[in-house]
């Protein structure tokens, strides 16, 4: 009894002794992001240069679609620790959302920056496979006249491959199905099913099936045989 009496008694103590940073990541945890939001910038004024504080603030910007206040952190962050191959790579995709938002000369001159950065944080972490992914998406999206390449895009997914064969095989499978080379894409995405077997490959084959090869059924039993092999994975 007195045991729980001492816990009640310091409960309010406990809460009231946690810095803003904990609280910050409890509430993030919470997806309470305005609140989170709230905890970090307290916290930042007091530690203006704790890495992981900026980086949570960015994300929430992000998160938020707030692109400029994400690019702000995220620069600091390179700034703060420049050899972090992961910084350059959220500055790169947050500058890539922002380009999205603003008029097509604009977003012309932004492209450069974008790319370099993803390439930065492969020259940093030579294994960072989502780098690598964002720049197979880059040189998709792109026309090839401002740089779009799909013999880039095809290169960086024979690199993922050798990361990470899941990965190149649903990248392969993914700019196959881009260009409409749908049975290619198929036996891409098959590949990825048989290494990774998981929802992520299934579901992508289950999509391939349904939206792009017009075959609902065949669809239908992709999904069937994952959730019936799952549970010996």
């Amino acid at each position: 009894m007195m045991k729980k009496i001492l816990i009640v008694l310091l409960f309010p103590l406990l809460i009231f002794s946690q810095t803003n940073f904990e609280k910050g990541e409890l509430l993030l945890g919470e997806a309470k992001f305005k609140q989170a939001q709230l905890c970090f910038e307290n916290f930042l004024v007091s530690n203006p240069s704790h890495l992981k504080t900026i980086e949570y603030l960015g994300d929430i910007a992000g998160h938020t679609k707030s692109w400029d206040n994400a690019l702000l952190y995220y620069k600091k962050l390179k700034q703060l620790k420049p050899n972090e191959a992961n910084y350059y790579y959220k500055y790169g995709g947050a500058l890539g959302m922002k380009a999205t938002q603003v008029n097509k000369f604009k977003a012309l001159g932004m492209i450069g920056e974008i790319r370099s950065s993803f390439e930065k944080a492969i020259v940093l972490n030579p294994k960072h496979i989502e780098a690598r992914w964002a720049l197979i998406e880059l040189n998709l999206q792109l026309p090839g006249i401002v740089g779009g390449s799909e013999t880039k895009a095809i290169q960086y997914s024979n690199e993922l491959k050798e990361l990470s064969p899941v990965d190149g095989y649903l990248a392969r499978g993914h700019i196959e199905e881009y260009f409409k080379r749908f049975s290619l894409a198929e036996q891409q995405y098959k590949k990825a099913i048989m290494i990774g077997k998981s929802n992520v490959c299934s579901q992508k084959l289950a999509d391939l099936y349904k939206n792009k090869m017009n075959q609902p059924q065949k669809a239908q039993k992709v999904l069937e045989e994952y959730n019936s092999n799952k549970k010996y994975y």
